[in-house]
Parts: C-alpha cells; sequence; structure tokens
C-alpha cells in the first residue's frame, strides 16, 4: 500500500475515467486491428491464421467480426486500437509496452530455410561450421541477425527489411526466393511466417532453431493485445484463450506454425492431457 494520501485520492479521481476507457470495448461485435496484407498471418480476405482465430472467438462470443485494417508499421497501434477503432490486436509479442497483454496463446521460434536436397539440410544451430561463409539471408534488426553478427557471418549475409507495408513488398517471400534460386544458401525467418508460407513446399525445409541458449532468445510467446486499462476485457479473453486452447492449436498447426513449449527449448506436443476439465 502507497502511504502517499494524494495518490489514493488522485486514484479515486481518475476511476470515472478509467471506467470510459473500459466502455470503449464495444460487445456487439468482435472489433480486431489488423494488417489487410500480412499474409499467412492476417489477409483482408480473411485468409491469415489471425482471421481464423478472430473468426473462433467471435462465434464464442455470438457476435461478428469486425475490422480495421491499417498496415502494421509504425503508427499502427496508435492510429487503430488506441483511438477505439477497435478492441483487440489478435497477434503481439509478450511484454510489448504499446498494449495491455493478454495471456499467451502460442509460442514459436525462428527458424532456418534451406534447401531439402542441400549439404545445410542436417544443421540445426547457428553455429555450425556448415554455416560459415555462406549467404545467409537475414532480416536487419531481427534477433537471429544479432547471433549471426556475434557469429562472425554478417559480410556474407543479405538483409532484407524488418518494417515494411506488405501491401507493396514482402521481404518474407523475397527471401524464400532467393533461397530457391540459390541466390542465398539459407534463409532466417520468424517461424509463423515462414512455416505457413512452406506447408506444401516440397523444396524447402525449416527447421526450427531450439538449440540456442545465447541472446537475444529467438522465441516468443505471443498475446492478443488491449488497451491499457481494460483489465476486464483482458480478463475476459483469457478465460477464452485458456478454455478453447485447443482450438486455437489447431488452428495454428493446421496453417503450419511451428509450436514450441514455452521456453523454446521443444516443440510442443500435440496434445495437452486434461486440458478440457481445467475450463472454468
Amino acid at each position: 500500500m502507497r502511504r502517499i494520501l494524494p495518490a489514493v485520492l488522485l486514484t479515486a479521481l481518475a476511476m470515472p475515467a478509467q471506467a470510459q476507457v473500459a466502455d470503449l470495448v464495444d460487445r456487439a461485435a468482435f472489433r480486431v486491428c489488423a494488417d489487410p496484407a500480412n499474409s499467412p498471418l492476417s489477409s483482408q480476405d480473411g485468409s491469415g491464421f489471425e482471421n481464423r482465430i478472430a473468426d473462433l472467438f467471435a462465434e464464442k462470443l455470438d457476435v461478428p467480426v469486425q475490422y480495421t485494417w491499417f498496415p502494421q508499421v509504425i503508427g499502427f497501434v496508435r492510429q487503430t486500437l488506441s483511438l477505439g477503432r477497435c478492441d483487440v490486436v489478435i497477434g503481439f509479442a509478450q511484454g510489448d509496452e504499446l498494449v495491455l497483454n493478454t495471456n499467451h496463446y502460442y509460442t514459436s521460434t525462428h527458424v532456418l530455410v534451406v534447401r531439402g536436397d542441400g549439404d545445410l539440410a542436417d544443421v540445426d544451430h547457428l553455429s555450425d561450421p556448415a554455416l560459415k561463409g555462406r549467404r545467409i539471408g537475414v532480416v536487419a534488426g531481427a534477433p537471429p541477425t544479432t547471433h549471426v553478427a556475434r557469429l562472425g557471418m554478417m559480410k556474407d549475409a543479405k538483409p532484407y527489411d524488418l518494417m515494411t507495408d506488405r501491401r507493396v513488398e514482402s521481404p518474407a517471400e523475397d527471401m524464400l526466393r532467393d533461397v530457391r534460386e540459390g541466390v542465398t544458401d539459407a534463409a532466417l525467418l520468424w517461424g509463423p511466417i515462414a512455416g505457413p508460407m512452406l506447408k506444401d513446399d516440397a523444396e524447402l525445409k525449416m527447421i526450427p532453431l531450439l538449440k540456442e541458449t545465447a541472446t537475444p532468445r529467438l522465441f516468443f510467446r505471443i498475446t492478443m493485445g488491449v488497451r491499457a486499462g481494460e483489465d476486464v476485457w483482458k480478463r475476459e479473453l483469457n478465460s477464452m484463450i485458456r478454455r478453447h486452447q485447443d482450438e486455437i492449436d489447431a488452428i495454428l498447426r493446421e496453417a503450419g506454425v511451428p509450436l514450441v513449449d514455452d521456453y523454446g527449448k521443444a516443440l510442443k506436443p500435440e496434445a495437452e492431457p486434461a486440458a478440457a476439465s481445467q475450463d472454468l
């Protein structure tokens, strides 16, 4: 308990404002902020796996899904969620201070993509000597790039942009095409992007990076983001995540997303025992 009485008074005075923030949640629709061209995560045609998760939640709430579309670049949260134009962002890394995070609904990791019939097909960690001198596609500013730099491999790497408007360019598609065509020997990508793109690809192989121990970590727990102060709404979403985790996992697995345990050390088992009995 704080001992400064004016702070208590200020908290009391702020309560109507907090209630007003909570009232921004529209109970007549499941209002989602999303990038219209961020496939395979979200897409205006509804084909992304985040779209399918939004559909699941809307069905459980018995309301329609309503989207506010905006490219996920700098200013995304400010121009959408913060303005009350929607109530949730389906995918947000745990700990991101731009939003109030729900509990995570999946954990995934970065992956190494190589040609399946090539001499890098058995590589499962970045310090493998087989990667020395190889041309590796990296996303500028992404965590794996720090590992590549620490290992002294940046001089041979090919960088791609991190923040782009996916309506006009797609670095992930460029990276995979370059591996196919031999422009690069391998590529480092976020698993939930690479996995769905390679789900039916017989030429390229995706290797989840589960053995990296140096910082920064390569796995992330993914939450839903809501506005600061909307704790009731966050708890409601947390309850839905808990009760429907198996259905969420099924959507992610069907999409091709590599799911890992909460510590990024192993692939997540296909079934979580006794999950259904712990709903409430």
